[in-house]
């Protein structure tokens, strides 16, 4: 229990098949002194040492727990987590609690519940959040081979989607499966995580063998900082940092200048990991701008950004993940409402960049990758800009793009 009362947990998330379970019945086998409880999706799955269960070989559920020999708990969710959090807390006694996130899910959304103003957040306080990866599967995805993405049978989503998620916002990595690849392979898909999470802690682990020292108990957690952990916005804020919004905003020419001259590479490109920032005041046109992402080369493992389109009102999000294009329609620009509405948006956003002629409108787009040909894609990113006769002519601008022009929709661009 941490010294304010509270019981830390550990939030456990990777994709389905990349070792969790294995890694739930390590933690379960080799607690020491510590008194976990274990809240998992599925009991059936979860195969704890013989000598560990108190009654002959199977675990034996009471209202959907198991206590161990050790002291150790097991919980199968079998309501919805807040409640099944609290009524652990209350009827039961433990030191830690290890959380199993679906492997379809992501732990960004259960590690608020345990943050957030509610009766989880006064007994409980996140430690640390763990990503457990196949590593073949995520080079697979990854690592620009062409080799075909694998999915669980419940996936709505493609693996790349599922993994950048996991992967930006932990705290710790374990690279299972590490029997399976080479020296040059595990160092590969480090460097690939540290990318997408700089902070990330990566260790090695075969069969998912960790050290509880290592995942429980470390403190990692800040709720304050978990919007900012992706490596895209780092690079986002380190490109604003060293140039500032009026540079960025100066017209096409200091935008020449600022792509041509300045890149941003992390972390230290010993395996060709680098990352740039595209920025323009200019709209894409929206039939080009598609074509450049489905043809995005697979050296590519992560974009993200907001798009400006020619033709569209909507503030565009763009994410990519391996093969997979998402774009998501999040609201319209501010300079397109209505004066009165634009006016009092403003006065409650002062520090929102405003271009006198623009407005809000712009692009900003954050690419991360692996030996990529940075002058291409800068080129055909330009090339995909509206020129100055199809700016002033909407008619060339109607087209029946793949993007989506109503808030909240969402498009796939390019899917595995």
């Amino acid at each position: 229990m941490d010294a304010d009362g509270t019981i830390p947990v550990t939030i456990l998330s990777g994709s389905l098949g990349a070792g969790k379970t294995t890694l739930l019945n390590h933690l379960l086998s080799t607690a020491g002194d510590r008194t976990l409880a274990v809240l998992v999706n599925d009991m059936g799955e979860v195969n704890v040492d013989a000598e560990l269960v108190a009654e002959g070989s199977e675990l034996e559920l009471d209202d959907g727990v198991a206590e161990l020999s050790n002291g150790c708990i097991c919980c199968e969710l079998q309501d919805d987590l807040e409640t099944a959090v609290v009524r652990l807390a209350r009827d039961r006694s433990f030191d830690h609690l290890v959380v199993e996130s679906s492997g379809i899910s992501e732990p960004a959304p259960v590690a608020r519940l345990f943050t957030t103003e509610s009766r989880v957040a006064a007994r409980y306080t996140v430690d640390t959040l763990v990503t457990v990866l196949d590593t073949p599967a995520f080079l697979d995805a990854f690592a620009g081979e062409e080799v075909p993405e694998r999915r669980g049978e419940e996936a709505d989503r493609p693996l790349s989607d599922l993994l950048v998620d996991q992967v930006e916002v932990s705290n710790v990595v374990l690279c299972n499966k590490a029997d399976r690849c080479s020296e040059d392979d595990l160092a590969a898909a480090e460097e690939l995580v540290h990318a997408l999470q700089p902070d990330a802690e990566t260790i090695r682990t075969e069969f998912s063998a960790v050290d509880p020292d290592r995942i429980l108990g470390r403190g990692l957690f800040d709720p304050d900082r978990l919007s900012e952990l992706p490596g895209w916005k780092r690079a986002l804020e380190d490109d604003h940092d060293d140039h500032g919004d009026g540079h960025e905003d100066g017209g096409e020419d200091a935008h020449e200048h600022h792509d041509a001259e300045h890149a941003h590479h992390h972390p230290d490109e010993v395996y060709g990991v680098s990352s740039f920032v595209f920025r323009r005041r200019r709209p894409f046109h929206p039939d080009r701008f598609a074509s450049f992402l489905r043809d995005l080369p697979p050296e590519i493992v992560r974009a993200k950004g907001t798009a400006w389109l020619g033709g569209n009102e909507m503030r565009v999000a763009i994410a990519q993940a391996g093969p997979s294009i998402r774009a998501t329609a999040q609201g319209p620009w501010i300079a397109s409402l209505p004066e009165i509405e634009r006016d009092m948006y403003r006065s409650n956003r002062p520090d929102l960049a405003w271009d006198d002629e623009h407005g809000d409108r712009r692009t900003e787009l954050v690419f991360i990758g692996t030996d990529y040909d940075e002058s291409a894609l800068r080129a055909a990113l330009s090339e995909a800009l509206v020129t100055d006769d199809e700016w002033a002519s909407d008619d060339s601008l109607a087209t029946d793009d793949p993007f989506p022009d109503e808030q909240g929709a969402e498009t796939v661009v390019r899917e595995p």
